[in-house]
């Protein structure tokens, strides 16, 4: 981490909703979405909104060695966006504590306020993380690899 990455940092970031991002897309699986409103869907404006936050932290992180991933969420998502507005995300860096840092966001269509969030994001190693997760994957398919049966050792 950098030492430019400071509370009081902002970042706005803009982005045009395409109909694939909108509720019955989230799940194309789930036939209870497809009933739904073609607006964007809440879960990929979290996802919008941790875009952005990552976004601005690449400048201040030893990218792509320091990466980040997020550990909290609380937001509202206060009015419906139709695809073919632009979202503008606004960014702010409230606290860095540590390799814990927390963001505020707000955001609008154009027309509504649609969400106010925080959020918290931990620094990570890539390449340890990555490590970290093989693992736990192979311990775990190797563990149900044998019918359900513990493993042969």
């Amino acid at each position: 981490m950098k030492n430019s990455l400071q509370p009081g940092l902002t970042f706005e970031f803009k982005y045009l909703v395409p109909e694939n991002k909108t509720v019955p897309y989230l799940f194309p699986e789930a036939p209870e979405f497809q009933l739904m409103p073609q607006v964007l869907a809440t879960g990929f404006m979290v996802g919008l909104f941790e875009w952005a936050c990552i976004k601005m932290l690449t400048a201040h992180l030893d990218w792509p060695e320091e990466q980040t991933v997020g550990i909290g969420f609380t937001l509202n998502h206060l009015a419906a966006t139709p695809s073919g507005l632009t979202v503008r995300i606004k960014v702010t860096v409230e606290k860095v504590e540590g390799k814990k840092i927390t963001f505020s966001i707000t955001a609008d269509d154009g027309v509504d306020k649609i969400s106010d969030a925080t959020h918290e994001r931990f620094v990570i190693n890539a390449a340890g993380f990555n490590k970290k997760v093989a693992a736990k994957k192979e311990e775990v398919f190797a563990k149900f690899s044998n019918f359900g049966l513990p493993p042969n050792r």
